[in-house]
């Protein structure tokens, strides 16, 4: 057991629980602001991905819009609190209030009616298990509810909300399937090319090959990453040969540790670039069936993680193979692409993304304006 991370939730309570609910009911009889926006996100140093697309349309309104973006894993303890602090200054006087992942600010309070809090959250679909159904995602020692206060979580399909409700302890209400903020650029041909264009600039090595991106879901939590399957991709990158490049990409907290990235462009850019995505249980599976390019799953642990963790889809839905040796590695890699069967991954897309379409920033922004929530 990591014994810094423990104390840290520790922390997290109290200040959860204590401290930030006093800051709060000291403002909170101040009249609301109409126009004020908040994002906040304790994940990142800057605006994360899933945020941004909206976060720029949105800047286009009549709306004041604030900025609440701080790192807590890697900011010392003073300025995670004086952050928390001001966060709950403007929280209560705040129309809206939108975040992407678990943000303990603003669960900690019973939030004014007026100010509502739209969960975009960070992935799409419903693979795996998180939050309340994985052992992992939440310590048992937790006691704090981190999703707490949440008017609208936007979700990629229908069928998804009883998992994200049962993962969330939210009624399914509160899970609208409008679609996903962050899948709005891949439907924009402009966004895709400028992602290309960028990679070739930075990596011309790899021109006029095939691209295989390798993107591993996050395992264990943010104070003990686990990383499996790293050794086997290295000897896949070295037998495929000169005709393929492969991009290791690892989750942020992984690379932290681990240090084995081998491209510095941001995951959600490198899809468009991929001509195919090596994954195991990531969420990224979603995005990517987007732009309809095939995937295979590089499972070598999966007996073990099914055990642990577990699964919201059967595996027999997945669009693409699913290996659990290397040595059966190379040759599913080469035959999938172009043997990869399409209208299962089309039948996936239509099952988990349909309301992915291009356009879920103007039906989120939609109902801002029109104040449906």
């Amino acid at each position: 057991m990591n014994i810094k991370f423990v104390l840290k939730q520790y922390v997290k309570m109290f200040v959860q629980s204590v401290v930030l609910p006093i800051v709060y009911s000291l403002h909170k009889y101040k009249p609301i602001e109409e126009n004020l926006v908040i994002f906040a996100d304790a994940h990142n140093s800057s605006m994360p991905y899933s945020m941004e697309y909206l976060y720029n349309e949105l800047s286009k309104q009549q709306y004041t819009i604030e900025t609440h973006i701080q790192n807590y894993a890697t900011a010392s303890f003073f300025h995670t609190v004086k952050g928390m602090l001001f966060f709950m200054k403007r929280y209560a006087r705040a129309k809206y209030v939108i975040v992407c992942d678990n943000y303990l600010p603003v669960a900690s309070c019973n939030k004014r009616s007026q100010t509502k809090v739209i969960q975009l959250w960070h992935a799409c679909g419903a693979y795996k298990k998180f939050g309340r159904d994985a052992m992992d995602d939440v310590p048992y020692y937790y006691r704090g509810n981190v999703l707490k206060n949440i008017d609208l979580v936007t979700v990629s399909s229908e069928y998804c909300i009883p998992f994200f409700s049962s993962a969330m302890h939210l009624p399914k209400e509160t899970f609208w399937p409008i679609g996903v903020s962050r899948t709005d650029q891949f439907f924009k041909e402009e966004y895709k090319e400028r992602c290309k264009e960028k990679f070739y600039t930075q990596y011309p090595q790899a021109g006029n090959k095939k691209i295989i991106l390798w993107a591993p879901t996050f395992r264990g939590n943010a104070g003990m990453p686990i990383l499996v399957g790293d050794k086997e991709i290295e000897k896949l990158s070295r037998e495929l040969g000169d005709e393929y490049y492969v991009i290791t990409k690892l989750h942020p907290h992984m690379e932290e540790k681990f240090k084995l990235s081998n491209c510095s462009m941001p995951t959600e850019e490198l899809l468009p670039v991929a001509d195919m995505l090596i994954t195991d249980y990531s969420s990224i599976i979603f995005e990517f069936t987007i732009l309809h390019k095939p995937i295979v799953f590089f499972v070598p642990d999966y007996v073990e993680y099914t055990s642990k963790r577990g699964f919201y889809l059967d595996s027999s839905e997945l669009p693409g193979e699913r290996v659990m040796t290397s040595s059966e590695l190379k040759n599913v890699v080469i035959d999938q692409f172009t043997n990869y069967n399409l209208e299962k991954a089309n039948k996936f897309y239509d099952k988990y993304m349909n309301a992915c379409d291009g356009s879920a920033t103007d039906r989120i922004i939609s109902l801002l304006v029109k104040e449906e929530l």
